[in-house]
């Protein structure tokens, strides 16, 4: 049996993540997200934009040759602008990190959000009150 994993995300952060969704819908976005594992626990501290990223409709790509070596990124968050929220194959077979977050239109709060393992086991995600975090 597994270990039980919660994810934890300030609530300005995820605002911050459904609001640049919102604002490429109808294409994806895509971002990485930078924080830390202790025990059952991954504490989202930061975004990431990831370099020369490109965000198109039914799509998001980047360049993994283009990062720095970074051993605080616990995964991604992308939108997906049809609204599903389920992780698709291509999402699983590209999945960086961790954690695999998905935001779905109409991108209005965490009901909107879904997050899953690198294997797509389904985790439980939980928002906590703001701190003071910047985006990179």
């Amino acid at each position: 049996m597994k270990a039980v994993v919660t994810v934890s995300i300030p609530r300005d952060l995820l605002d911050t993540i459904l609001a640049g969704a919102k604002q490429l819908y109808p294409r994806e976005s895509f971002l990485f997200l930078r924080g830390k594992k202790n025990k059952g626990v991954i504490s989202v501290s930061d975004l990431i934009v990831a370099p020369f990223a490109v965000h198109g409709r039914g799509f998001a790509s980047f360049s993994p040759h283009m990062l720095p070596i970074d051993f605080s990124v616990v995964g991604t968050v992308h939108s997906h602008p049809s609204g599903n929220i389920t992780p698709s194959h291509v999402d699983l077979n590209y999945s960086f990190g961790r954690i695999l977050m998905i935001v779905g239109y109409p991108f209005a709060d965490e009901q909107c959000v879904a997050v899953y393992s690198s294997d797509g086991e389904k985790l439980t995600l939980q928002v906590t009150t703001n701190k003071e975090n910047s985006m990179r």
